[in-house]
């Protein structure tokens, strides 16, 4: 990353255009299926006491994500400041919501973390691990709330689809679980795709055999690196795991806040149930950040919940407060990291 070429920094300016129309076209969407075409301004969400809460719980959110990934680098045997911990959360914040699939945020803090002395094999495993983490409490809690709201009671989710979502989940947690703890168990697939890469001449001899060697050994580092979370300071699995429930429990909190701040009388649980679904579905969102999807899910689900002029407010705010404060936070730190590093990397004859 720090060697930014021309392509990729362009790939980085279009995934950063499509976020920007899809959110667009699903902040369009709510306003026009779900808001009834109204949206209103409301005083109310800029009262000191609503500023004051939404500071609060927004300085929880960004702590926890921190914390939640020093204790899982601490099990595996290193430390970092604090400070660099939350640019982390800022720098995964922003690539993983302009790329599809959220695929940049966990490259991206590898390569921080790697710029710290931090090994790649140990790097990948924490990153990983804490997105698992967050994985096994969203995917393990999304068939209760499905369950026991009423809105999704009925024809919603009828019984066949209700076993196929069940059969889905439990195949997304046993890969989840195969990675984490048979890691070796996909070196032999993944021996045999690049295999299937060089005979179909997508790879030559010499990068065929490079990338074999490459896969097997940051396998086995991936392997050694899990072993080591599990077998590592059990204070720091435990809270890595705390941090993990804080966070997820903050980021779900928000909606509730701003309902209350607007004097809708609405169960906190529900809310949360809503929100947990809705994080489930943007986990299978192919735009950038689930971007338009996000916007389009949560003004259906809180269509009931909230009047039109509010919806689109709510939503908007929601986002604002979620993703794109932090999005912007990171794009700052990363030009200011790569700008570091170009000066750095410049020969001496060259400084004007």
């Amino acid at each position: 990353m720090a060697q930014t070429t021309p392509n990729s920094s362009k790939r980085l300016i279009l995934f950063g255009i499509l976020f920007v129309v899809l959110t667009i076209a699903g902040l369009y969407s709510v306003y026009g299926q779900f808001a009834g075409r109204e949206v209103r301004f409301d005083t109310r969400l800029v009262q000191p006491w609503v500023l004051l809460a939404l500071a609060a719980l927004l300085t929880v959110y960004y702590v926890s994500d921190a914390l939640r990934l020093g204790y899982t680098l601490q099990a595996l045997g290193h430390r970092l400041p604090f400070r660099k911990l939350l640019s982390l959360v800022f720098i995964n914040l922003f690539f993983s919501n302009i790329t599809p699939m959220a695929t940049g945020g966990g490259f991206a803090q590898i390569w921080f973390l790697q710029r710290e002395g931090i090994p790649i094999g140990h790097a990948t495993a924490a990153t990983t691990m804490r997105t698992l983490l967050a994985v096994a409490f969203i995917f393990s809690l999304t068939p209760v709330a499905l369950i026991a709201l009423p809105m999704f009671n009925g024809d919603w989710l009828p019984g066949n689809l209700a076993i196929a979502l069940a059969l889905f989940i439990a195949g997304y947690l046993g890969f989840f679980t195969v990675v984490i703890f048979r890691t070796r168990w996909l070196i032999a697939p993944l021996s045999r795709l690049l295999h299937c890469l060089h005979r179909w001449h997508l790879l030559s001899d010499q990068r065929h055999q490079r990338w074999q060697y490459k896969a097997r050994r940051e396998m086995l580092r991936f392997a050694q690196a899990f072993g080591e979370y599990w077998s590592g300071s059990h204070r720091a699995v435990f809270l890595s795991v705390f941090f993990t429930a804080v966070f997820l429990l903050s980021l779900f909190s928000f909606p509730a806040l701003l309902l209350l701040a607007l004097d809708y009388s609405v169960n906190y649980l529900t809310t949360l149930a809503l929100l947990l679904i809705t994080t489930f579905i943007m986990y299978f969102s192919p735009t950038p950040g689930a971007s338009g999807i996000s916007e389009g899910v949560f003004g259906h689900f809180f269509r009931n919940l909230v009047s039109g002029p509010h919806l689109l407010l709510v939503t908007l705010a929601w986002r604002l407060l979620t993703i794109y404060l932090g999005m912007l936070i990171g794009l700052i730190i990363f030009r200011r990291t790569l700008a570091r590093e170009l000066l750095t990397e410049r020969p001496k004859g060259n400084v004007p």
